[in-house]
């Protein structure tokens, strides 16, 4: 159990830190699911109308540090390879 009003403070800016990241984790998750989804049902094009949604999800969770820069772009492009191939 913490003791000093430091630790204290950390414990709460901790918890806050971690619901904000669960926020953007969570909805990288769904959307990229549905992508998924999409892809397997052959739904090529609505799959492709969510790549801009996806882009901006991932760009903002690397810009305030939820995941690193390089996770990102290996996502995207991971995932424009999939739309595309499949095409």
């Amino acid at each position: 159990m913490a003791i000093t009003e430091s630790a204290k403070k950390a414990i709460r800016q901790s918890a806050r830190r971690k619901e904000q990241n669960t926020v953007y984790k969570d909805k990288i998750k769904a959307i990229v699911k549905e992508a998924r989804a999409l892809v397997l049902a052959k739904k090529m094009a609505e799959a492709k109308k969510l790549l801009p949604e996806i882009y901006a999800a991932l760009d903002k969770a690397a810009k305030v540090g939820v995941i690193k820069k390089n996770n990102a772009s290996r996502r995207k492009s991971r995932l424009t390879k999939l739309i595309d191939i499949k095409n």
